[in-house]
């Protein structure tokens, strides 16, 4: 019930008269049954604007720690993930990372809307990273088509450690839904999950027109991979 609140009545109608949202490709979604939308990620908002757009609920898992915030702050967004359905995650990986897994697919075996970023942390830099294969996993499991969500300009919107977002139109690209039905039975092949991986990518970088890196983007924090060069 809060979810609905706070989209339809509460924060949804004001934050689309503030940012405009400029949507295409949205009949993409279907209207029923079980979908994964596969987003890029740039930006803390790209959980707010993604389910701001699309009529039905869409679950997303995000990092623990926005769970256990301490005062006043951390307990308003412990209550606004809690409320719109969010799913905590420990990206310590491991068996926490396949719980938050296992929980998105009974979203989507309840006929319900998965919300994951393949690359499994926002863009440091804007680029596009190498995509995680959880989202394969969950393609398979489910049978649920996956459609690729492009955020356009999160990035400008809410640069990474900027609290107040800028009063910008948010743009969205969602692209046509892709079937890996022709993968069924080949669950756990680790080569067809990274198959199934890499070709959402590209649609990705397709609908974005973001350049792509072929390295896990938590990777950075070990190696230094080069800017793209200014001019």
């Amino acid at each position: 019930m809060f979810y609905w609140l706070l989209k339809f009545v509460v924060l949804g109608p004001l934050l689309k008269l503030i940012f405009r949202p400029d949507v295409d490709g949205l009949q993409h979604v279907p209207p029923s049954g079980p979908v994964i939308l596969a987003c890029n990620h740039l930006s803390f908002s790209d959980s707010i604007f993604t389910p701001l757009v699309v009529r039905r609920k869409v679950t997303f898992v995000a990092k623990a720690e926005y769970f256990t915030g301490k005062g006043i702050k951390g307990w308003l967004m412990r209550q606004f993930f809690v409320g719109t359905g969010t799913i905590p995650v420990d990206r310590s990986g491991g068996k926490a990372a396949q719980a938050a897994l296992e929980t998105q697919l009974r979203v989507l075996r309840g006929g319900n809307i998965a919300g994951i970023y393949p690359e499994g942390t926002r863009s440091p830099d804007g680029r596009l990273y190498r995509g995680k294969t959880g989202v394969a996993r969950l393609a398979l499991e489910s049978g649920a088509p996956v459609v690729p969500v492009a955020l356009i300009n999160t990035d400008e919107i809410q640069p990474t450690g900027t609290l107040v977002p800028k009063v910008r139109q948010v743009r969205i690209r969602f692209g046509t839904p892709l079937d890996f039905s022709r993968y069924a039975g080949a669950r756990g092949d680790r080569f067809v999950e990274r198959a199934i991986t890499d070709e959402i990518m590209y649609e990705l970088m397709t609908l974005s027109g973001r350049e792509y890196v072929d390295v896990y983007a938590s990777s950075l924090k070990n190696t230094a991979v080069p800017a793209p060069a200014a001019g």
